[in-house]
């Protein structure tokens, strides 16, 4: 294989994880992880992060890089990213990115300008969440994050909310900070600083496809799975700490949801499949995040295609991919 950086996405529960670990193993690589929850310490069961024993064996990036009680941006992910290749190249390695945050990935791939622009994607899932979860917790999380502009901006002001929780989400800055420069036309996208900048990326990108049947119950399958492997404690564990969980942390599927059972707002077995379905939503927000990305190869798994046949089946590919943009660079 030619290429050395490879990035593999999809959607939660598709095996991108398994196949990042397998094929770094073959390939000598190390693991950049493209996920906004993997990135907190202690945070372990309900973000799905590879196994210590698989850390063990591949080096693995921005991982355990945070505090719970800390936020973190976009920004904040591109720095560490850059200083993460810069690193790994340094040891003459490959680079495998792995990941379904569709806007660190949107980020990694075409870089991004900081500012307070406007993303519609990111204003999609600020809304499912105040269906999903109330207003009333969105604006919660305002407060922590932007006391000035909560203070301002009423409980039930839907658009302004989410318009504050975009623009802090996507810069890692309050609104407010922006609001003295910008007055009004921050509400205006024609007028935003933030943009994406259209470059040309230099990673190979897989991207993994299951069925959308197989997908949920993929997902179904994985939070039983959570709750098994003792998430409540987990969770338990995380609110006795001294610092009290971010916004960020806290509104993560499966510690949201944990967090109501444990105060008592509902049983274990609504928490459960409420996780389900938020999860599912999520699947179905990152196809609509995929479907904007270009040079995708993807590659559609089979039910219970076994994970050695899956890797076979992506080195091939990657070795066409390689000699197809070998022709092309000769013509």
């Amino acid at each position: 294989m030619k290429s050395d950086k490879i990035l593999i996405l999809g959607v939660t529960a598709s095996g991108k994880g398994r196949l990042a670990f397998d094929l770094a193993r073959k390939m000598g690589a190390e693991i950049i992880s493209v996920d906004s929850m993997k990135v907190y310490r202690r945070m372990d069961i309900g973000t799905a992060k590879p196994p210590k024993q698989a850390r063990r064996r591949v080096r693995y990036h921005l991982i355990d890089v945070i505090e719970p009680s800390e936020s973190f941006s976009v920004k904040a992910f591109l720095d560490a990213t850059g200083q993460a290749i810069e690193q790994i190249r340094g040891r003459d390695k490959p680079i495998i990115g792995v990941g379904g945050t569709a806007l660190y990935i949107k980020a990694l791939l075409y870089g991004l300008f900081e500012g307070p622009g406007a993303d519609k994607q990111i204003r999609a899932a600020l809304r499912a969440r105040a269906e999903g979860q109330g207003l009333e917790q969105l604006h919660r999380q305002l407060k922590q994050v932007d006391p000035e502009a909560a203070g301002r901006i009423h409980k039930n002001d839907t658009k302004r909310i989410i318009r504050a929780l975009e623009v802090y989400e996507i810069t890692g800055k309050p609104i407010s900070v922006f609001q003295q420069q910008w007055n009004d036309t921050l509400e205006s996208p024609h007028n935003a600083q933030y943009a994406i900048q259209n470059t040309t990326h230099d990673w190979t990108i897989i991207g993994l496809r299951r069925t959308k049947t197989e997908e949920n119950a993929r997902i179904n399958a994985r939070v039983k799975e959570m709750i098994a492997a003792g998430l409540v404690d987990e969770v338990t564990s995380l609110l006795r700490e001294e610092k009290p969980l971010s916004p960020q942390a806290r509104c993560a599927i499966g510690y949201a949801e944990i967090i109501d059972y444990l105060s008592g707002k509902t049983s274990l077995n609504d928490a459960t499949e409420l996780m389900k379905k938020r999860t599912r939503r999520l699947a179905k927000n990152q196809r609509t995040w995929f479907k904007t990305f270009t040079n995708i190869h993807w590659l559609d798994i089979g039910r219970d295609e076994p994970a050695e046949k899956i890797l076979s089946r992506t080195q091939q590919l990657i070795k066409d991919v390689t000699s197809e943009q070998d022709s092309a660079s000769t013509v």
